[in-house]
């Protein structure tokens, strides 16, 4: 089995040096692409509400994430609560739109790792932690102490500060974040963030050099390497395009792709057409099309189902 990252830099002295950058990061707070500069280790809040301590809603297996993580298992999620990017249609507004959650010190959250990988579970899922990475990275030292091993996925909207990422080389050996949107219009109606689509592309190249194509074991289980996912937006099937080309071109055919179809109007998204319907089987057909178009040759397997099935295959 291979070593996770994260026990090699704790074994060469490394970790430390980065849980002190990570934490000057807070104050004044340069985390994430929005620079609030607000001082978050004197728990002051920005645009993500979150001060010095994190927040986090729950924590357990979960078998309804990407084959490669789930295994036999489950991957072993915590949801951190608020975020960074604040999409008008989250699925999990009440998370991070309103908060709902627990204020968690560095022990807690830690020994809720170790409890998650006594579980069972193949690794460490922190969902939405763009907000909160000096905090992750600081509970490590307290997890590795009591036994954790397990490799943790870095499960983000894509809206991740380079500069960031790069403190987390060798402790992440899975990245998995979202590619939303591909237009600064789209970026700006839906997330106030114009410059989205520019920081997702600079991200997840970042994420790509540092852990390369997703690499499963002989149990189909992912060791390490990069999983997209891009939620098909009802009318935004040109993004959906320059998306999926940019990932076969610019990071690299063998991307682990997940074109997701689960969208829903949730939030607020109601106010904002033509997201504030279903997303239609024919538009999600195309979807599948236009990633075949792409080149993209790693689909999650329930897409390549469908793929099939189209074919006329059973």
């Amino acid at each position: 089995m291979t070593q996770a990252g994260y026990l090699t830099l704790h074994e060469q002295g490394k970790l430390a040096g980065r849980i002190a950058e990570a934490r000057g990061r807070l104050s004044p707070c340069r985390v994430c692409p929005r620079q609030c500069k607000v001082d978050r280790l004197a728990d002051e809040k920005g645009v993500c509400r979150t001060g010095a301590s994190p927040v986090v809603s729950s924590y357990a297996p979960h078998f309804g994430e990407e084959s490669p993580l789930v295994g036999s298992g489950g991957s072993g999620t915590i949801f951190l609560t608020h975020c960074n990017l604040l999409c008008v249609f989250c699925q999990n507004y009440e998370i991070s739109h309103l908060g709902q959650g627990v204020e968690t010190d560095e022990g807690q959250l830690a020994s809720m790792m170790v409890s998650l990988q006594r579980q069972g579970c193949h690794n460490i899922n922190f969902v939405t932690p763009s907000h909160v990475v000096p905090q992750i990275l600081a509970a490590l030292p307290k997890a590795i102490e009591k036994g954790l091993a397990v490799p943790l996925v870095y499960n983000s909207s894509g809206y991740d500060s380079v500069e960031t990422l790069q403190l987390l080389e060798g402790v992440f050996d899975i990245y998995m974040p979202d590619f939303k949107f591909w237009t600064r219009e789209s970026g700006e109606r839906f997330a106030k963030a114009p410059d989205y689509p520019q920081v997702a592309r600079k991200a997840i190249l970042e994420m790509h050099r540092q852990v390369g194509d997703l690499v499963m074991d002989k149990e189909g289980v992912a060791i390490k390497g990069l999983l997209v996912r891009h939620l098909v937006m009802p009318g935004g099937l040109d993004e959906t395009r320059e998306i999926l080309r940019f990932l076969a071109r610019e990071i690299s055919v063998d991307t682990y792709v997940n074109v997701m179809d689960q969208y829903r109007p949730c939030g607020k998204a109601h106010q904002y057409p033509p997201i504030d319907r279903r997303l239609t089987n024919d538009e999600f057909q195309e979807a599948l099309k236009l990633a075949g178009d792409a080149g993209l040759q790693r689909l999650d397997e329930k897409d390549w189902l469908r793929i099939l099935r189209k074919l006329g295959f059973r």
